[in-house]
């Protein structure tokens, strides 16, 4: 099990490459200066910073539990890249965008989760509804799975809907100690068999020294 504080790395995106039109916040496909592809999340779209923000602390929290996260980079975008993107719609969501954004290592080749054709273990699946469970993310319902298969693993993408609670101003105080109802739609809370041994082995991660002072630190 991963217990170690990430170093998250900073890019720089050298070319817009496609977008993916199929995410309610127009996220992309891009270069970066280290010459690998990224699915950029824009700070100009949607939900803003604090979809970022939810993706960020989502995914490295999943990381230290050990889960399969895509690496996590803080992307810098030059707003100029807007001047060759012919799509208007593309051309004002890079103009918002300049600065740092959200980009996830592009898993190439990867196929979308379908839970009548992959069966998850009931520990594995007892470990992701309780991530889930933890940082309130409401997306991961049969409808849209948000995991992918890649290298016949299961990779975890796509936390931006988390901690949803930042977005209504709900106090995170009082929102911890309430149910997550949203649970119910858990594409994967059917073989979540395991969840009280689950339980008792997350809550024992974070009781550590070792992260009791967890934070991410990263090179700009």
């Amino acid at each position: 099990m991963i217990s170690s504080q990430p170093h998250l790395r900073t890019v720089q995106v050298t070319r817009y490459v496609t977008p993916l039109r199929e995410g309610g916040s127009l996220p992309a496909i891009i270069e970066a200066d280290d010459e690998f592809l990224y699915v950029l999340k824009f700070r100009g779209a949607g939900q803003g910073v604090k979809a970022l923000i939810a993706e960020l602390i989502a995914g490295e929290i999943a990381r230290i539990l050990g889960l399969r996260i895509p690496e996590i980079v803080f992307a810098h975008l030059d707003p100029v890249m807007s001047r060759t993107e012919p799509d208007e719609e593309i051309q004002d969501l890079l103009k918002a965008s300049g600065g740092l954004n959200l980009g996830l290592h592009y898993l190439s080749g990867a196929i979308t989760f379908d839970s009548l054709v992959t069966t998850v273990d009931a520990t594995l699946a007892s470990q992701i509804v309780w991530l889930d469970c933890l940082v309130t993310n409401v997306d991961r319902t049969a409808r849209n799975t948000n995991m992918l298969i890649w290298h016949k693993e299961l990779w975890l993408i796509d936390h931006g809907a988390s901690l949803y609670f930042h977005h209504s101003g709900q106090n995170w105080q009082e929102q911890s100690l309430k149910p997550f109802t949203q649970v119910k739609d858990h594409v994967l809370l059917p073989q979540a068999s395991q969840l009280e041994m689950v339980d008792a082995t997350y809550r024992s991660v974070f009781e550590s020294p070792a992260n009791s002072s967890y934070c991410i630190s990263y090179s700009q």
